[in-house]
């Protein structure tokens, strides 16, 4: 009977053993499943974070797109106005220079003479609209500079954002997949 008593004893203890062990390497599957889970939600995390970062670099680049655009139009439709300027100066600069030179009779000087000052006043007004045009393009123009440059960082800046997305961070202990 004590050997039947030992026996018991023996296979108790045994099965108790084992049972130990199995909890033991459970536990440790447990913790690193749950550890792998953390990470995973972790990663997820960030990838949800950059996508809406480059979601809204997108609508940004959009939006600076359009600026520029508009910025652009804005600069050629200053370049057209002080063109025209131009050319009535260039005209006006001719039709000066005509009466000038034309000989002048008794009876059409007086006409003349009314002509070349409205010609110069004329000329006066239309150099002083050029300038005013010619200011116009210079402001157009640090515009259009200013959302290019902004264009330009947001395209920079979603070029980072793609690296990043791109290329996965290891981490020390994760074998890359």
């Amino acid at each position: 009977m004590r050997r039947t008593y030992f026996l018991i004893a023996v296979a108790f203890g045994i099965a108790t053993a084992a049972f130990a062990q199995t909890t033991s390497s459970d536990s440790q599957t447990m913790q690193s499943l749950l550890t792998e889970v953390r990470q995973l939600r972790q990663d997820l995390q960030v990838s949800f974070t950059r996508m809406e970062s480059a979601q809204i670099l997108l609508s940004r680049l959009q939006i600076e797109q359009v600026a520029v655009s508009r910025a652009s139009q804005h600069l050629d439709d200053a370049r057209t106005k002080l063109a025209e300027v131009q050319v009535v100066i260039r005209s006006e600069t001719a039709e000066i220079k005509h009466y000038e030179d034309a000989p002048s009779n008794g009876e059409n000087t007086a006409m003349a003479e009314a002509a070349l000052n409205r010609a110069k006043s004329d000329l006066e007004a239309s150099t002083n609209l050029a300038q005013q045009r010619q200011s116009i393009e210079t402001d157009a123009e640090l515009q259009l500079r200013t959302e290019q440059d902004k264009l330009t960082r947001l395209e920079s800046l979603l070029d980072e954002l793609v690296e990043k997305i791109a290329t996965p961070r290891e981490q020390p202990g994760r074998v890359p997949r």
